[in-house]
C-alpha cells in the first residue's frame, strides 16, 4: 500500500473532522435560552450601587438639610429629568441610525431657537457641495519646530540670530559664543577655523569610529569610544562619546556621556567690517570701519551628561584629543610636531581597518605626548 503524502493526509483528517462535527451537531440537544444581555443589564435594580454609596449620599443629604436619601432624590428630580431630556435629544439620531442601518454622516441636532430663525436648507447638488468644500478656508499650518530635524539636532538658527551674527568679526563672534555657554557649568564650546575643521571632517568621513584615552592619576587610563554622525538638514556634524566598557556591553544602545555638535553655517568666507585706528598726525587718531574678508569658522557646542561618571575636565580632554587625532593643528611643533601628527594618523587608520599594528599602548603613548 502506498504511503500517504502530507497534503493528502491533512485533507483526509479535515474531512473526517467535518463529518464528526456534523454528526455531533444533529445529536446535540440545546436547552439554553437566548436573552438580550443589554436588557438584563439595564433593567435590573442596581441595589449594590446604592448600598455602595449609601454613606456618601446620607452625608450629602444631611449637609443640604434633607431628612434622608429619598428626600434628596425628590429635591433633584427636576434636574434629573432635564438632563435626561437633553441626553435623549443628543442620542436620538444615533438610535435612529442603528435601527435603520444608516451609513451617511449624522447631522448634529440644532441648537435651541435655531430652527425658528433659519429656514430649512434644501439638499444641494453634488457639484455645489464639492465647490463649497474646496473653498472652505483651512487653518494655517503650524510652523516647524526649531529642532525639527529627525536626528533631534537643534539648528544654529535656533541658537543665534544669524543675520546679525554674519557681519561680526571672528574675535567678536568668539567672545559671543563663549559668553552664550558660560552660564551652564557642564557645557562645552569652541570656535574652530574652517581650514582646520575641513581636515578633521575629511578624516572623520573615512574613519568615523575611534577610541580615545582619559588618563586618571594612580588609576591608569579609561578608554572611550567616539562616533561621528552628520545631519544635512541642520548642516552639522555630531560626535558621541561613550565609555568603551559600556559600548561593549550595550552596543548601539549604549548611552553617550558627552555629545558635541559642529555647525557649518559660517564655514564660508564672509565680508565683515573691522574698526581700525588711523593716525591723523599731531596726536590725533581716528577710528574708522574697513570692510575685509574674514575666514570662515565652525562653531562647536557640547554637553556633558550629569551622573555618567565623567567630569567636564575629562570631556574637554576628549575633545582636544579628538581634534589632534583627526588632523587638527598638525602644523604645531615644527618637524617634531609633524612626525607625531603622522603617528596619530596611522593609529587612526589602523583602528579603522582593524590592523594588528594598532595597540592601546601606542595610543596611550601619543596621549601622554599631548599632555
Amino acid at each position: 500500500m502506498a504511503a500517504l503524502r502530507p497534503p493528502a493526509l491533512q485533507h483526509l483528517l479535515s474531512h473526517q473532522t467535518r463529518v464528526l462535527r456534523t454528526t455531533a451537531w444533529h445529536q446535540q440537544r440545546r436547552w439554553a435560552q437566548v436573552h438580550d444581555a443589554r436588557f438584563l443589564a439595564t433593567t435590573q435594580q442596581p441595589r449594590h450601587i446604592l448600598e455602595k454609596y449609601r454613606q456618601k449620599l446620607d452625608e450629602k443629604a444631611r449637609a443640604e438639610g434633607h431628612a434622608d436619601i429619598d428626600s434628596l432624590k425628590a429635591a433633584y428630580s427636576d434636574k434629573i429629568k432635564a438632563l435626561r431630556k437633553e441626553t435623549d435629544a443628543v442620542t436620538a439620531p444615533l438610535d435612529q441610525a442603528r435601527a435603520g442601518g444608516v451609513k451617511e454622516p449624522l447631522t448634529p441636532p440644532p441648537s435651541p431657537g435655531s430652527s425658528s430663525q433659519q429656514p430649512q436648507q434644501q439638499p444641494q447638488p453634488q457639484h455645489q457641495a464639492t465647490t463649497t468644500t474646496s473653498t472652505t478656508p483651512q487653518p494655517p499650518t503650524p510652523p516647524k519646530s526649531p529642532s525639527s530635524s529627525p536626528t533631534g539636532v537643534k539648528p544654529l538658527s535656533a541658537i543665534l540670530n544669524l543675520p546679525k551674527v554674519l557681519p561680526l568679526p571672528n574675535t567678536t563672534l568668539t567672545n559671543l559664543w563663549r559668553q552664550h555657554h558660560s552660564t551652564h557649568p557642564r557645557s562645552l564650546c569652541a570656535v574652530i577655523p574652517a581650514s582646520t575643521y575641513q581636515t578633521m571632517d575629511s578624516l572623520a568621513r573615512q574613519h568615523p569610529h575611534f577610541v580615545l584615552p582619559v588618563p586618571h592619576p594612580q588609576q591608569g587610563a579609561e578608554i572611550h569610544f567616539c562616533q561621528w554622525t552628520w545631519d544635512v538638514e541642520t548642516r552639522s556634524a555630531t560626535v558621541l562619546f561613550t565609555q568603551l566598557a559600556e559600548y561593549k556591553v550595550r552596543g548601539e544602545f549604549a548611552v553617550p556621556h558627552t555629545t558635541v555638535t559642529h555647525y557649518l553655517d559660517l564655514v564660508g568666507g564672509r565680508r565683515v567690517v573691522k574698526d581700525f585706528v588711523k593716525d591723523e598726525g599731531e596726536g590725533q587718531q581716528v577710528q574708522e570701519g574697513v570692510e575685509v574678508e574674514e575666514e570662515g569658522v565652525v562653531l562647536m557646542q557640547g554637553m556633558v551628561v550629569e551622573d555618567r561618571g565623567v567630569k567636564v575636565e575629562d570631556a574637554q580632554w576628549l575633545v582636544m584629543c579628538l581634534q589632534r587625532f583627526y588632523g587638527g593643528w598638525d602644523g604645531l611643533g615644527g618637524q617634531g610636531g609633524l612626525e607625531r601628527a603622522e603617528e596619530r594618523r596611522r593609529l587612526l587608520e589602523w583602528f579603522g581597518k582593524g590592523d594588528e599594528r594598532f595597540s592601546v599602548e601606542k595610543l596611550l603613548e601619543q596621549a601622554e605626548r599631548m599632555g
